[in-house]
């Protein structure tokens, strides 16, 4: 039973404070008001500041760019610089790959033979990122003088000016626009972007309200391989046309989704063929392209499982990290015990992980335990829009709010994998879902899951 003090003891307490008072000197009491105002501020300050997402937008794509196979199968065995054994590769790569017949490639792809120029890269680059901030800037109502950050990846076509000095350019943005332009970093680079996006963010202060804007696209014009190894010819099977922009913000003023937490692993240093596995380079006769190893599927589950020991601890109940703790020691001491797969499921509502082929997408699904809806967002982006590399997340996001899955207080777990090797992850927590599907799925939604979908793998 608690104790409660006589009414007289509160009375002494309040002289005793009264008589402290009276006996200070007034430049001590403001003395001692400055120095409580001032701890409260550096309290305050050293407190993060939540980074929300307003909303987002995919490029859709033009209807004039469609690649089904049997067109793309078509210019390939039309082309010279091709031989027989290599159209039939790509040709069986490309049937096993469950891309359909709706992905996009660029317009210079389409020409007989290819304009691969650097002016048509160019030109697929202001046409995939403008379209998306159009989108986006007219789904938020923001204008171009209320960004304060702006993030920009783009893994292999690197201009000069950059691609963040085009979008400066095209829509006027402030002059003190802290503006930055990643490169080299792969498929992963979304998360990355929006990553260092929140840290500028959180880096500001608490004031006014800041805004920035990340855009994550690849530009394949002046990418499309030509020569005859095989595993550089897979790129010309996987990658699409694609790109994404999105607002985030330090208010949560009309802001769909906070941040929870964002988890960056590299197994580059860690790992022998992390680093060449996904790897830009000229082949024996000086074409250039990227030459994805076939140890790819290996390191993409070591840079996984590294990232679950990271993400782990953050997301999961006690009961699931000691289990997943027990088991990884046991491993490590040599004992044979199975690997405990976290309960991810019970974590997380939604996945979003990135379509990067059929393979990766298999890969997480058992690795994590998931069902087929659970990766049902990840298996028709890949359908629809093929490997569209760092901005995958982004249309897998919108597929899932596209289909009305998303609720309030939902939790998403976005998966990038990328060259070097990384796995990035972020996790977001829905505030207020979407109101009506994002343009690059809102007229064709009604046709997925799509019904032929498993004829094609």
């Amino acid at each position: 039973m608690a104790l409660i003090p006589h009414p007289r003891h509160f009375v002494a307490i309040v002289d005793i404070v009264l008589g402290c008072l009276r006996a200070c000197e007034p430049i001590h009491l403001v003395l001692a008001g400055l120095l409580a105002a001032g701890l409260a501020t550096v309290q305050l300050m050293k407190r993060r500041r939540t980074v929300y997402l307003v909303d987002y937008a995919c490029f859709q794509g033009i209807g004039s760019c469609r690649m089904p196979r049997a067109t793309f199968i078509e210019h390939i065995h039309l082309n010279p610089l091709f031989d027989e054994h290599s159209v039939s590769f790509m040709t069986r790569m490309l049937e096993s790959s469950a891309i359909g017949e709706e992905t996009r490639l660029p317009a210079g792809d389409l020409y007989m033979p290819a304009q691969n120029s650097f002016q048509e890269a160019r030109a697929e680059a202001e046409l995939v990122v403008f379209s998306a901030i159009d989108d986006l800037f007219a789904k938020t109502v923001v204008t171009a003088d209320a960004i304060d950050i702006l993030v920009v990846n783009c893994s292999v076509f690197a201009p000069v000016p950059s691609i963040s000095d085009m979008i400066v350019n095209r829509y006027k943005l402030r002059d003190d626009v802290r503006a930055v332009n990643l490169s080299g970093m792969g498929c992963s680079a979304g998360v990355i972007s929006a990553g260092l996006a929140a840290g500028l963010l959180q880096a500001t202060g608490h004031g006014a309200t800041q805004h920035a804007l990340v855009v994550s696209t690849e530009i394949i014009t002046c990418n499309f391989y030509t020569g005859k190894e095989r595993p550089m010819q897979l790129s010309n099977v996987l990658f699409r046309v694609g790109g994404a922009a999105v607002l985030l913000s330090t208010s949560e003023d009309r802001a769909r989704f906070r941040l929870s937490h964002l988890v960056r692993t590299s197994t580059t240093g860690t790992h022998d063929g992390s680093y060449s596995c996904v790897f830009q380079e000229e082949d024996g006769e000086g074409n250039l392209g990227v030459n994805l190893s076939k140890d790819l599927l290996a390191v993409a589950g070591n840079a996984l499982k590294a990232n679950i020991r990271a993400v782990a601890p953050l997301v999961l109940p006690l009961s699931e990290q000691l289990l997943f703790a027990m088991s990884f020691v046991a491993r490590k001491l040599g004992l044979t015990v199975k690997p405990h797969v976290p309960g991810f499921r019970k974590a997380f509502d939604h996945f979003c992980v990135h379509c990067g082929g059929r393979a990766v997408i298999d890969k997480v699904q058992s690795s994590l335990g998931l069902s087929d809806e659970q990766v049902e967002a990840s298996r028709m982006t890949l359908h629809r829009f093929g490997n569209t590399s760092s901005s995958t997340v982004w249309y897998e996001l919108a597929y899932i709010e596209a289909k009305g899955r998303m609720r309030k207080n939902d939790t998403v777990w976005m998966i990038a994998f990328g060259s070097g090797f990384k796995c990035n992850s972020a996790v977001w927590e829905c505030i207020r879902p979407a109101d009506q599907p994002d343009r690059a799925w809102a007229g064709c939604i009604h046709r997925y899951p799509a019904t032929n979908y498993h004829s094609s793998i």
